[in-house]
């Protein structure tokens, strides 16, 4: 398998950035990755402090234990500034992987070139 296919493959399906580092372009993997996995902790991190609070809710007795409730208490529990913040980091997220995906082909067809 050439090169660009593999790190564009590595970018793709695993995480952006692996792909630089099988071509030698630490700087660029590296800044790939660390933004990619901070985007990605807001994310979790915003996710988890939501699904806490509807536990909380939940096992206190404050509302019963069905789906439609679940679904309530999850729409209700989010705030404006964390949706901003999770969609940011989603939209950051987005943009790393393609970024990664496409730029990682790129150098492999000019490695593969010279």
């Amino acid at each position: 398998m050439k090169k660009s296919t593999k790190s564009a493959l590595l970018s793709a399906l695993v995480f952006p950035g692996l792909g630089h580092l099988l071509l030698k372009h630490y700087l660029r993997g590296s800044i790939l990755i660390v933004v990619a996995l901070t985007a990605s902790t807001a994310i979790v991190t915003i996710v988890v402090r939501q699904a806490l609070a509807i536990i909380d809710q939940i096992s206190l007795g404050d509302n019963p234990v069905d789906v439609g409730s679940v679904v309530t208490m999850a729409s209700n529990s989010t705030s404006d500034s964390a949706s901003v913040i999770v969609n940011l980091s989603a939209i950051v997220l987005g943009l790393c992987w393609l970024f990664g995906i496409i730029d990682s082909y790129k150098l492999g067809v000019k490695q593969e070139q010279s």
